[in-house]
C-alpha cells in the first residue's frame, strides 16, 4: 500500500471545501482518504456509485475523485451525470486498461486522468493543478476584472492592463452578460458574426486562444477563462464594466 507523503498543497491554492471519493477498493480508498485529510481536505468515501448518488447532496461537493470500474453505474456514466449538475473539479484515478479510456474520460467531462498505480502525492498534485485552473481568480487575487470596451482594455485585479482586439471585446461582453454562467459556442459565434469579416483569422477557437495569451502575458493572475467540453466557455471570476 502507498504510504502517506509529506507533500503539502501550496497556501495560495484554495482547497476544495469537500471531496467525494468514489472507489470500490476499500483499502485503497481508506488510505487515500487519510492522506487527503492530512493535507486539510474533508473527504467522504463511497464504494458504489449508487450509494454516492443516494446521499442527500451528491452534487454539492467541491471536488470529485472517481474510479472508472464501479458497481451500479460505471465511472464514465457517473462523470456524465455529475457534469449535468456541477462544474466542480473532477479527477479520475483508475486502473482501467482500455486504449481509449483517457479519451472517453476527458470527453465525458473529467478535468484530469491518472492511471493506477499512482502515488498519493501525485493525486494531491493533480488536485492542486485542477483547483488552480478551476477556482475563481478572485480567490487568488481579490477583486473583479474590469472591461473597458470603449478603450479596448481589460483591467486585471492586480492592476495589469490587457490590450484587447475588437473580437476580444465582443467575447468578453458575452461573458459579462452571462455573469459567471457558461456561454455556449453558438452564442459566442453569433456575437462574433457582427464583425462582418473583420474578425481575426481562425474563428472562435483562435479568438479564445489569443485572448488567453494576451491575459497570460499581461499578468501572473490565473486566467479565469475556462473551456467547458462540448458546451462552450465560462469566465470564472467577477467581471464588471470599468
Amino acid at each position: 500500500m502507498v504510504e502517506l507523503t509529506d507533500y503539502r498543497i501550496p497556501s495560495n491554492v484554495v482547497l476544495p471545501a469537500s471531496v467525494a471519493l468514489v472507489d470500490d477498493d476499500s483499502e485503497y480508498a481508506e488510505f487515500l482518504q487519510q492522506d487527503l485529510r492530512a493535507r486539510g481536505m474533508k473527504v467522504d468515501v463511497f464504494s458504489e456509485s449508487g450509494e454516492f448518488l443516494a446521499t442527500a447532496a451528491p452534487f454539492d461537493y467541491g471536488f470529485y475523485v472517481l474510479d472508472l470500474m464501479l458497481p451500479d453505474i460505471d465511472g464514465l456514466e457517473l462523470i456524465k451525470i455529475l457534469r449535468r449538475r456541477t462544474q466542480a473539479g473532477l479527477l479520475v484515478v483508475s486502473g482501467k486498461l482500455a486504449d481509449d479510456a483517457f479519451d472517453q474520460v476527458m470527453r465525458a467531462g473529467a478535468d484530469m486522468y491518472l492511471a493506477k498505480p499512482v502515488r498519493f502525492e501525485q493525486i494531491a498534485i493533480a488536485i492542486e493543478s485542477v483547483q488552480r485552473r478551476t477556482q475563481p481568480a478572485s480567490a487568488l487575487a481579490g477583486g473583479a476584472w474590469r472591461l473597458d470596451d470603449w478603450a479596448g482594455k481589460l483591467l486585471a485585479p492586480d492592476g495589469a492592463v490587457v490590450e484587447l482586439s475588437e473580437a476580444d471585446v465582443i467575447v468578453l461582453k458575452s461573458f459579462l452578460q452571462a455573469q459567471g454562467e457558461v456561454v455556449s459556442r453558438d452564442v459566442l459565434k453569433a456575437s462574433l458574426s457582427q464583425l462582418n469579416g473583420r474578425s481575426e483569422q481562425g474563428g472562435l477557437n483562435a479568438t479564445i486562444f489569443r485572448l488567453r495569451r494576451r491575459i497570460e502575458k499581461a499578468t501572473p493572475t490565473v486566467v479565469p477563462l475556462q473551456t467547458k467540453a462540448r458546451v462552450g466557455y465560462v469566465f470564472k471570476a467577477p467581471l464588471v464594466m470599468a
